[in-house]
């Protein structure tokens, strides 16, 4: 059955394709290049992780796909988001406002800030269902109370009317989630959905959304800086560090056989119950500065396996197994 599975899903259609993006930023102190030549492919049904560390391009990288981008001071350098075979960056204004909600929904990182705290909750969902599906205010009304109740919100009714600062941080993520869904949407991009969540209510939410996904037929990318998060819940995992995907390949293999020094460090970074280690192995340093990186690979200066030739050149992504691509001069 599982081999069926993954027969079907590399049989299935790709639905998003992204070829050597590279989007930069003209700020008053200089250029930065946020997203730097970023290519991998999401099919139907599939489950994208995207893993870094702050700071490394994945929000960039996720708002490119629904040209969120603000251009100026941002600049698509080079490179193509293909959505169901179409140009996102051919699209119009209108064609775009059309395909946000109805085709395309993103789960953004802090709510409320996603989250406007002068109008009520049932009003902001309303909105989308009224603008995008063209309904009426009473039939707006009893889909968002379908959705609250979808997403496990109690006395879904009597929320309605109330406001952002009413509601704990998980359930400001379920009616984000809940926004997100109203369209019907056939691709979600959840952004650090489970940031500043407690460990209970992280798992809640990470359970709440695989249900949506199996429950809806939709594609996932799920945006993240733990790859603990991931680890069950994603099919495929692309590892991003300062602009560029460093490692990319299916999750069991990833973690059973990680190739890049940095994919190595995020796992020593879990927690895990089968050591008999009290303490994590961070990462040392700091992700480096993007308007100012250090040349050849933008790892070196972290990597404890850092060769000459890792300060001259960028490493170029290789096929290290069947389906299991990385960027290391180690692979050279």
């Amino acid at each position: 059955m599982e081999q069926r599975a993954k027969h079907d899903m590399a049989e299935a259609e790709t639905v998003l394709e992204l070829d050597d993006l590279t989007i930069r930023f003209k700020l008053k102190r200089g250029e930065l290049t946020a997203v730097n030549g970023v290519s991998f492919k999401v099919k139907r049904g599939e489950t994208f992780g995207l893993v870094g560390e702050s700071g490394s391009g994945k929000t960039v990288t996720a708002r490119s796909i629904m040209r969120l981008v603000p251009t100026p001071p941002g600049e698509i350098v080079r490179g193509r988001v293909l959505f169901e075979g179409e140009s996102v960056y051919d699209k119009s204004d209108q064609e775009m406002r059309e395909m946000r909600g109805k085709k395309v929904a993103m789960v953004f990182q802090e709510p409320m800030s996603a989250l406007n705290p002068v109008f009520t909750v049932g009003s902001q969902i309303g909105d989308a269902l009224r603008t995008n599906l063209g309904m009426s205010k009473q039939e707006a009304n009893e889909r968002v109370i379908e959705l609250l109740q979808l997403v496990g919100i109690p006395s879904p009714g009597s929320r309605l009317d109330s406001y952002v600062h009413e509601f704990s941080g998980g359930m400001r993520q379920r009616v984000m989630l809940a926004m997100a869904l109203s369209c019907d949407p056939t691709f979600l991009i959840a952004d650090e959905p489970t940031t500043a969540l407690d460990v209970t209510i992280q798992a809640t939410i990470l359970e709440l959304i695989q249900n949506m996904i199996e429950r809806f037929g939709m594609s996932l990318i799920f945006i993240t800086h733990n790859l603990g998060v991931v680890a069950h819940a994603c099919d495929t995992i692309g590892v991003m560090y300062a602009s560029h995907i460093v490692e990319l390949g299916d999750t069991r293999e990833l973690f059973k056989n990680p190739q890049h020094p940095y994919t190595m460090g995020l796992l020593n970074s879990i927690p895990r119950l089968d050591t008999q280690s009290k303490y994590l192995t961070p990462i040392k340093g700091l992700v480096c500065n993007m308007q100012n990186p250090p040349t050849g690979c933008k790892f070196h200066p972290r990597c404890e396996k850092a060769m000459d030739i890792c300060r001259q050149e960028i490493p170029q992504m290789k096929e290290v197994a069947p389906g299991h691509f990385a960027a290391c001069h180690l692979h050279n």
